[in-house]
């Protein structure tokens, strides 16, 4: 079966959700360029967009619509290109209504499972529980004829059990999209050793055709993005403990969080991350990662309490931030929950304290949006981190821990197998998380000496 063959009848699964959005979004974009070749145009390309939530699949095709346009306008000139035999469409918004028709024209929304039935490729992008996900695939791969490929969106379940409890035999394999997929540029590619070659050269091509830069990552769970994040995570909620006994929960958050994003120059701080992906989801993976890892504490006791307590981050459908960590106004954090009274405290009653507690930022620094755009980027970084390394402020002292721990967990990537190579592990970091820099580096590795 061709690439396009492979893509005439395809099924997302959890099409409703963020994640499953994205993918219907890119792989519809996909489909319908190929329905437009000369050679194609005869031929159907259906995508089954596939959610148990009717509200969520209410609101796909207005999600659809907005991000086509947007496509769209961006690519107008190729678009003349498409359709310069239709003599109907003179203006630039009649090529746009066009080709936004021609996209959702692919896309079926349903909540019937059987729909999947006749795909020749399902996109999984459903609950991050291994029972739900097999019991699924296993369902649709005992009444589809036509031995479907499945590429599971899964962050953290290992791929080779996947295809064994759903005896998918080696069909199946990782594509982890970032969130949100439409944007970010990386996918991780896991493969389990049953994994068909056919479908890893699919993968390569359909990455390629999508401008995604594509990292492979072996088939433990986790893999490397998630593998690092919470193992980060975890240092972070440990550091709180630390701090507290010398400062509030609330404070011990804020510095932590400080230091996380500022000191070490990275887009977001370690817990506003936690927000963003959602406290009950991190909760959920290091479930999942937990049972793999029988030598590591990979739990939190802290994420229990909060998420008891209601806390659970995450995100509205319109983007905005719930309040998790912390509260957010107009996606900015203006406050800090504190599990003992419940509550959120105001940023605005402990930041002035707390900043004067860590000291200040080197001389040379630059805000992390600065940084990325830097033309001689690693100079300033080399020149940053040497100024940071003899300071012995609270706040240098506390990056340069916090450093030194996230390059070991890069290092720990590596040495468990998770990992090929270093360049992997920064290039998901970097790609996928937005650091300036990858975590297995240079700029800590004489902090602990």
């Amino acid at each position: 079966m061709t690439y396009t063959e492979r893509l005439r009848n395809v099924s997302v699964l959890g099409a409703g959700g963020k994640m499953g959005s994205g993918i219907v979004l890119l792989t519809a974009l996909e489909m319908c360029d190929l329905s437009q070749k000369a050679e194609n145009r005869a031929q159907p390309f259906v995508l089954q967009a596939i959610d148990i939530s009717h509200a969520a699949l209410a609101g796909l095709m207005p999600y659809l619509q907005v991000q086509i346009q947007k496509v769209a306008e961006k690519n107008i000139v190729r678009l003349r290109q498409v359709y310069q035999d239709r003599e109907d469409l003179i203006e630039n918004s009649d090529i746009i209504t066009q080709y936004i028709a021609d996209v959702l024209n692919i896309v079926r929304p349903t909540t019937a499972l059987e729909a999947a039935y006749e795909s020749t490729m399902i996109f999984e992008a459903i609950v991050e529980n291994i029972a739900v996900k097999t019991k699924v695939l296993s369902q649709i791969n005992t009444n589809n004829l036509n031995s479907p490929w499945f590429f599971s969106n899964t962050s953290a379940i290992p791929i080779h059990e996947l295809d064994e409890k759903a005896g998918l035999g080696g069909r199946i394999l990782g594509f982890h999209f970032y969130n949100p997929p439409a944007v970010q540029k990386l996918v991780e590619l896991i493969s389990a050793k049953t994994t068909q070659s056919e479908l890893l050269d699919f993968a390569g091509s359909y990455a390629k055709n999508l401008r995604k830069t594509m990292v492979p990552a072996n088939d433990f769970a986790g893999f490397i993005g998630n593998g690092h994040f919470m193992r980060d995570f975890l240092y972070a909620t440990s550091e709180i403990e630390r701090l507290q006994a010398k400062a509030t929960f609330a404070e011990a958050v804020y510095m932590i969080n400080r230091v996380s994003q500022d000191f070490l120059l990275r887009p977001m701080g370690i817990f506003q991350l936690c927000d963003y992906v959602g406290l009950d989801v991190c909760q959920l993976i290091l479930r999942v990662m937990s049972p793999y890892f029988s030598g590591e504490n990979l739990h939190s006791p802290l994420l229990d309490e909060l998420i008891a307590q209601g806390v659970r981050g995450g995100q509205f459908p319109d983007g905005s931030q719930k309040d998790g960590f912390f509260k957010y106004e107009k996606n900015r954090p203006s406050a800090i929950y504190d599990p003992k009274q419940k509550g959120y405290l105001s940023l605005a009653d402990l930041q002035s304290r707390c900043d004067d507690s860590l000291g200040p930022l080197p001389t040379v620094f630059q805000p992390w949006k600065a940084v990325i755009a830097l033309a001689a980027k690693d100079t300033f970084l080399q020149s940053y981190f040497s100024e940071l390394q003899p300071l012995n402020t609270l706040g240098a002292q506390l990056a340069k821990a916090y450093g030194l721990r996230s390059r070991e967990i890069g290092l720990q990537l590596l040495s468990q197998g998770v990992a090929q190579k270093e360049n992997d592990v920064n290039a998901v970091l970097t790609t996928g998380f937005y650091h300036a820099y990858g975590p297995i580096n240079n700029y800590f590795s004489e902090v602990s000496k």
